[in-house]
C-alpha cells in the first residue's frame, strides 16, 4: 500500500512538472510570435499593404480562408518544430492585416499613444485573466460552449456589419469581443493547467488568438473615442 501510495504521488508530480512545463514553453513561445506580429505590421505599413481595397467583402473572406488554412497546418504540424515555423508565418501574416488599423491610428495626433495604450491595456488583460486562471480553484471549463456560442455570433455580426457599415452595432461587436476574448484567456490557459491541452503550440496559438482580437478592438475603441486628427 505505501508503495501504491508512494508511485501516487510520483505520477502526480511528474503530471504537475508536464503541466508546468507545456504552460512554460506557451508563454515563451507567445513572447516570441509577438517579433514576426510587429514586423508584419510594420511592413504592411511601410508597403500600405491591404486585401483587394474598395472591396471589404471579398478581403475578408480571403483573409478567413488564409487563416484557416494556416491554423489547419498548426494543427497538422503542432508535434515538430515545423509547427513553430508554420505558427510564427501566422503571426507574421496576422500582422500585415493588422497593419491597415496600426496605419490609420498612426494618422492621429496621438496615434502612438493611442497604439501603446492598447498594447498595455492587452497585457494587463492577459496578466490579470492567467493569473486568475493560474490560482482559482475555479472550473473555468464549462465556459466554453457559451464562448464558442458568443464568438459565432461576433463573427456573423461583423460579416452583416462589413455591409450594413452600422457604427453602433461595430462598437458593441467591439466591446463584446472584448469580454469574449478575456474570458477565453481564462478558460484557454487553465486548460493547460488541467491537462486539457497538452501541446504547447496548440496552446499559443489560442491564446495568441485571444490577446491579438483583445487588441485589435481596444485599439478600434481607443482610436474612435480618443483619436486626434491634426
Amino acid at each position: 500500500m505505501s508503495q501504491n501510495f508512494e508511485q501516487s504521488i510520483g505520477f502526480s508530480n511528474d503530471t504537475a512538472l508536464i503541466r508546468h512545463r507545456v504552460l512554460r514553453n506557451t508563454y515563451w513561445l507567445l513572447a516570441l510570435s509577438m517579433v514576426p506580429t510587429v514586423l508584419g505590421a510594420w511592413l504592411g505599413v511601410e508597403m500600405n499593404f491591404s486585401l483587394f481595397p474598395g472591396r471589404p467583402g471579398m478581403s475578408f473572406l480571403i483573409f478567413m480562408v488564409v487563416a484557416f488554412g494556416f491554423m489547419y497546418a498548426i494543427e497538422r504540424t503542432k508535434e515538430s518544430a515545423v509547427g513553430v515555423a508554420v505558427l510564427l508565418g501566422f503571426t507574421f501574416f496576422m500582422g500585415l492585416m493588422l497593419s491597415r488599423l496600426i496605419g490609420y491610428t498612426l494618422g492621429f495626433s496621438n496615434g502612438g499613444t493611442l497604439i501603446m495604450t492598447a498594447f498595455g491595456g492587452t497585457a494587463a488583460i492577459l496578466a490579470v485573466m492567467a493569473s486568475i486562471a493560474t490560482t482559482s480553484k475555479r472550473d473555468f471549463s464549462g465556459l466554453g460552449k457559451w464562448l464558442f456560442v458568443g464568438l459565432m455570433v461576433i463573427i456573423v455580426a461583423s460579416i452583416a456589419n462589413i455591409f450594413l457599415h452600422i457604427p453602433a452595432l461595430y462598437l458593441t461587436i467591439s466591446v463584446i469581443a472584448i469580454g469574449i476574448f478575456s474570458a477565453y484567456i481564462l478558460y484557454d490557459v487553465q486548460q493547460v493547467i488541467n491537462g486539457g491541452e497538452t501541446n504547447y503550440i496548440s496552446a499559443t496559438l489560442r491564446i495568441y488568438l485571444d490577446v491579438y482580437n483583445i487588441f485589435v478592438n481596444l485599439l478600434s475603441l481607443l482610436g474612435i473615442f480618443g483619436g486626434n486628427r491634426n
